[in-house]
Parts: structure tokens; C-alpha cells; sequence
């Protein structure tokens, strides 16, 4: 078994190794991970955080120890709150990292890093104030940053800035927490699943007060939530339906 974390600040996660395939998600920068396939140009990885698997460029990576990887797996994870910041290397030079990006391994990769930052379990009541950090976000198929982003990803990527583990996918979020019966019973930050005609799971967003809800679709948007689904405030029709609602935290 080989390791790896991503040096750079997002790396494109495929389906097939091949640039044109599918993008499936992001790595962004400080992410470790398993390699568990390995090509003369690409390499199947499982991300530790959420153990999803897809493609990344050989190129993009830098292979580490399994001693290395144990250090540094169980660290607490410490998350940069800016929407982009610097890091810079041992050389001085500068690079980029969205909102997110894992610092835990600065010291793995001789970088430095003096921006703002967040670490531990943050009050429930925090999720929509970070939620609003990605408010107008470009829909992206895979994405996980301000700079596209798609529905799963979004409520990932703010429960990771308070404290919490989601899935990467819909489904698999909507597999977890305890699920609740009517809107009425939700909380602000608890999560609503919606599916399409044949019953999977294919969106999800983040509740808000007064019956709104916060999620990606197009961009990242507030519409309105009811017992049929969300309410599109610009084109006044439903866009998803409910399924279900879930209490993670």
C-alpha cells in the first residue's frame, strides 16, 4: 500500500484516468490519502476523510511514507477559513489554497501558513454562517470550493468547517443521522434530501429558519422549503422533491 497528499490547491478527482473522463469530486490541498492502483500517468486513491475513491494525475501528488501517513493521519484536523489564502514552501514561492484545504500536514510538506484558521467541533448554530461563505458559488459537477461547488459537496464541505464527517455523495449522506418525519421537527443545519422520479437520491441542502433552505443548484442559492420540496424563488415553481430530512448533529 502506497499513501499520498495532495500538494497542490485542487486537484481534479476523475472516474477513468484519462483528463477527459468524469470529474467526481476534488482533492484540495493537504488531503491525505491511500493509493491503492497505481499507472504510469495515474493513480486510484481512497481519501481518508470520506474514503471515496477516483483518479488523480501522478503528477499532482506527492507520495509519502506509511509512517508519514500514520503521524499525521490522526492529527486534529486544522481547516483554513479564508476564501483563498498562501501558502508558501521552503523555495518562497507561493501557492494558492481555497476554503477548507487541510493544514495538518504543513510541516509534512516544509510549508508555511498564517492565515486563519478553524479546528475542532463548532456550535451547531455556526453551519449556516459558514454555509453563507460559499452563498453564489457556481454549480459544479464534483466540485468542493467557492469556485464551484455541487450539491453534496456544499453540505460536505460546511459540516467538515465545523467539526463534522459527511460522505461525498447525496445518498450516502442521506444514510446517515437520524431522520425526522415533518419540517417541523428540523433544526437550522439539519439536512433535506430530495430524489428524483425512480427514488434516488440526488440533492441535497442545508435548512435554515422560517421554512428556507440553503443549497447548490445553479449556484449556490436560498429557496424555500415546504413538505413538496424546495420552492425556486426566481422561476416560482418546485425544482426538488423531498424525501427526506435528516438530524446529523
Amino acid at each position: 500500500m502506497q499513501y499520498g497528499i495532495c500538494n497542490l490547491s485542487i486537484v481534479p478527482l476523475r472516474f477513468e484516468p484519462s483528463d477527459i473522463s468524469e470529474l467526481i469530486s476534488q482533492v484540495l490541498y493537504g488531503e491525505l490519502f491511500k493509493v491503492i492502483e497505481q499507472r504510469k500517468k495515474w493513480s486510484k486513491i481512497r481519501l481518508v476523510n470520506d474514503n471515496y475513491e477516483g483518479w488523480i494525475d501522478n503528477k499532482q501528488y506527492i507520495e509519502i511514507s506509511k509512517e508519514e501517513y500514520i503521524q499525521h493521519v490522526d492529527k486534529t484536523e486544522i481547516l483554513s477559513t479564508d476564501l483563498v489564502e498562501f501558502i508558501e514552501d521552503k523555495n518562497q514561492q507561493l501557492y494558492p489554497i481555497p476554503l477548507g484545504s487541510s493544514l495538518k500536514g504543513l510541516s509534512l510538506l516544509q510549508h508555511h501558513h498564517d492565515g486563519a484558521v478553524i479546528q475542532g467541533v463548532q456550535l451547531k448554530s455556526n453551519i449556516i454562517n459558514t454555509a453563507f461563505l460559499y452563498l453564489n458559488a457556481p454549480y459544479l459537477w464534483g466540485g468542493k470550493t467557492p469556485f464551484g461547488i455541487d450539491s453534496s459537496g456544499f453540505t460536505q464541505m460546511v459540516y467538515k468547517l465545523n467539526g463534522h464527517q459527511l460522505f461525498r455523495d447525496a445518498s450516502q449522506q442521506a444514510a446517515q443521522g437520524e431522520a425526522l418525519s415533518f419540517i417541523e421537527e428540523s433544526e437550522v443545519g439539519d439536512l433535506a434530501f430530495f430524489d428524483n422520479a425512480e427514488g434516488t437520491i440526488i440533492h441535497v441542502g442545508i435548512i435554515m429558519k422560517n421554512n428556507y433552505i440553503i443549497h447548490a443548484h445553479g449556484k449556490v442559492r436560498i429557496d424555500r422549503l415546504d413538505h413538496s420540496g424546495i420552492f425556486n424563488v426566481d422561476t416560482k415553481a418546485h425544482s426538488h422533491k423531498l424525501r427526506v430530512i435528516k438530524k446529523i448533529i
